[in-house]
């Protein structure tokens, strides 16, 4: 089996970066007054500014999801488009049901036919379209290979999209004029973004490379229930309806297609099962030594978990000093399955890196608990 290395790293953050005050102007405001859940989500998860793709003048949309991931790989500019292999793509909502946003992908690019791969699922189907560009080069079936993740977010954020939920909640509102907190939660939590990875069996000839030791993963919906979700109704007992369920009137009326988040069940599991159980697990197979890491890359939502995820690494066994952990939240938002590229992104073009140094990434999921982490060393 052949060393797989990634080359080279770029992200594409559209328009200009929206700080806090600004937010509601751009996404626009549910029903006749701000949110009031807003500033306390903010201050709890400590994003400062993010990106969307939407025109904060005219509010109109600026690019897709499909476009926002083309405009990454095009910053790939050391390699030739018509010489891949594999271009595998992960996001958690594509622009449409089918087809497939690697296809999409593809026609935005207009390079040569070549396989292409669309990986479902939410923060972790960037890191599985990562996966699946890995073990083609690991194999032998692919020389060079594209894998990205990307989020459009915005796109169904907007205040608009629910305004036909509060005019069919007429005498509800009058009393409480906030959309259900596990939606409103999540509109001050998301942003857009796109990052994208080139990969191959060689480093680079001059500069550093990134060589891929181990990606771990796991999932724990056997044990819990789904946390994260859309399209969708969540019910009392814990099961799922799908909107193929409900009638058109009601994905509507229940904003059926926003994205929701069982806030309680996320902070009662999600660094226990995501972190602990997972680092056990590869602690016991022997897979790392924590004193050898020389970085640790967290993808964690908000700023809240940050204590509590270095906690639950100390539990584990892994106690990696914070003085060694690298996130970019703050700044660029949390851009779900596009987080860890344009974490590395950074990591890996700033002149931050050097020869020989080891990097824990990892990337938790809350859509029904799973998790994954990455082992790459600076080459």
């Amino acid at each position: 089996m052949r060393e797989v290395y990634i080359n080279q790293i770029a992200a594409f953050l559209p328009n200009n970066p929206v700080d806090n005050t600004h937010i509601e102007d751009v996404l626009g405001q549910i029903g006749d007054r701000p949110s009031r859940a807003k500033r306390i989500i903010l201050r709890s998860n400590k994003i400062k500014t993010r990106y969307y793709a939407i025109d904060p003048m005219t509010r109109e949309a600026t690019h897709t999801n499909a476009e926002l991931t083309a405009e990454a790989i095009r910053k790939l500019n050391k390699i030739d488009l018509d010489s891949v292999d594999v271009l595998s793509c992960g996001t958690t909502m594509p622009d449409q049901l089918m087809p497939n946003h690697a296809i999409m992908v593809h026609g935005e690019l207009k390079c040569q036919p070549l396989e292409v791969v669309s990986t479902a699922g939410i923060c972790l189907s960037g890191l599985t379209a990562l996966k699946y560009a890995y073990t083609s080069i690991k194999s032998g079936e692919a020389d060079l290979a594209i894998a990205t993740g990307s989020e459009n977010s915005s796109a169904i954020m907007r205040g608009e999209n629910f305004k036909p939920e509060i005019e069919a909640r007429v005498d509800e509102l009058e009393k409480n004029q906030e959309i259900a907190f596990e939606k409103d939660f999540l509109r001050w939590m998301l942003s857009d973004g796109a990052g994208a990875m080139a990969l191959s069996s060689q480093p680079n000839v001059k500069g550093l490379s990134l060589k891929i030791n181990k990606i771990f993963s796991t999932s724990y919906a056997n044990i819990l229930e789904t946390c994260m979700y859309a399209g969708c109704e969540k019910n009392e007992d814990g099961s799922i309806s799908g909107w193929r369920t409900f009638s058109p009137e009601d994905w509507l009326k229940k904003s059926l297609f926003s994205v929701k988040q069982d806030v309680k069940l996320l902070n009662e599991h999600i660094t226990e099962y995501t972190v602990t159980q997972a680092l056990m697990v590869m602690l016991e197979k022997k897979m790392f030594n924590p004193d050898d890491i020389d970085w640790f890359v967290p993808h964690y939502s908000s700023g809240f978990f940050r204590e509590e995820v270095y906690k639950k690494m100390q539990k584990a066994g892994c106690d990696i000093p914070q003085e060694k952990w690298f996130t970019n939240l703050s700044s660029k938002g949390n851009t779900g399955s596009a987080s860890i590229y344009i974490m590395l992104e950074e990591l890996f073009n700033e002149g931050m890196l050097t020869h020989g140094e080891k990097i824990l990434c990892y990337i938790p999921e809350s859509g029904r608990f799973s998790t994954a982490f990455m082992l790459l060393e600076v080459v």
